[in-house]
């Protein structure tokens, strides 16, 4: 079942929307965002901290994206928990 969402982030300044949607799969979940048209997917690990993960051909338009940006919007989500 997917559950569509946006969250907000504060970074550099200036204020971003990202759209999402939480994924449930078995007993997790994980959270699906599009940032800056890239799909960056969240899932918790062992200790409940969000990983991130990219698909192989999402890596190379990585460049383009901030790393800290994909950093902050897990931030949020962990911090929504």
């Amino acid at each position: 079942m997917d559950e569509p969402f946006s969250i907000s982030v504060i970074f550099g300044g200036s204020g971003y929307t990202f759209e999402g949607r939480l994924v449930t799969v078995g007993y997790t979940h994980k959270f699906c965002m599009v940032i800056n048209g890239m799909e960056v997917i969240y899932e918790p690990d062992e200790e409940r901290n969000y990983r991130t993960i990219l698909n192989e051909a999402d890596q190379a338009k990585l460049r383009d994206v901030d790393r800290e940006l994909i950093k902050a919007v897990g931030d949020k989500i962990q911090s929504i928990q």
